[in-house]
């Protein structure tokens, strides 16, 4: 019922800084959830094929230290208990001492891949048993829509995943390009997004920044000012 992947990072891992990209964490957490789900017998038979797909809603990440090139990992995940539509579900990534690097919570729904809107698991056959370990980092929260400004950004076609829409790793590249460098050569310390509604291969979104001291936030917008996401993340302090 725990999910187990031992890793060397890899010069691709990593950013100018050597240290695990943000956005490679991102895609680690998520090919983790996937992998697990495919173990306990939930794979594609059950969902890709027959039209749902898993999409992620809230994420939250609490960092230590990030990994840094040529260091191994392991990567665990397991799933809480799920609620009514709601599959939580939480990841902690560790170093060779198994010292406790980065944790994280995460909540999963079930998509309709023509509708586009969420199923219920019961009408599938999808049943997740949760495991509780002790010690689980909080749950995502609903975050604010601060931010200034209105940048229009068009998805391109190497942001969109097999879902159809913008991967939610890719934000992470977003935010890290439109930060100052001072802000992201500090070492992160959490990590926050909501996605709120899909972004799909074309569309323009409206973007909104705001950098507060050691706080980055950024939203995007879609259209009719539908919003679309929210990130925040938080750095160390200035030294």
């Amino acid at each position: 019922m725990i999910y187990r992947q031992s890793l060397k990072l890899l010069s691709s891992d990593v950013d100018m800084y050597r240290r695990l990209r943000l956005s490679r964490l991102f895609t680690l957490l998520q090919e983790a959830a996937i992998a697990h789900t495919e173990a306990l017998g939930m794979g594609r038979e059950k969902t890709l094929d027959k039209g749902v797909l898993w999409a992620l809603t809230m994420q939250r990440v609490i960092v230590r230290r990030l990994p840094e090139y040529d260091e191994a990992v392991e990567l665990t995940s397991w799933p809480g208990e799920t609620m009514h539509v709601l599959f939580p579900r939480y990841y902690r990534l560790a170093d060779s001492r198994g010292e406790s690097l980065v944790e994280s919570s995460a909540l999963w729904v079930l998509m309709d891949a023509e509708t586009r809107g969420r199923v219920y698991p019961d009408d599938y056959g999808i049943t997740i048993p949760g495991v509780k370990l002790g010690g689980e980092p909080p749950m995502p929260r609903v975050l604010g829509m601060p931010g200034t400004g209105e940048l229009p950004f068009t998805v391109p076609y190497s942001y969109v995943d097999l879902n159809g829409h913008m991967n939610n790793a890719r934000l992470l590249d977003l935010a890290e390009d439109l930060m100052p460098e001072g802000l992201r050569a500090r070492p992160v310390r959490s990590i926050e997004a909501e996605y709120r509604a899909e972004a799909k291969p074309g569309e323009t979104l409206m973007l909104r920044t705001r950098e507060d001291g050691a706080l980055f936030t950024l939203a995007g917008d879609g259209a009719g000012g539908r919003s679309a996401f929210h990130l925040r993340l938080e750095y160390a302090a200035e030294p």
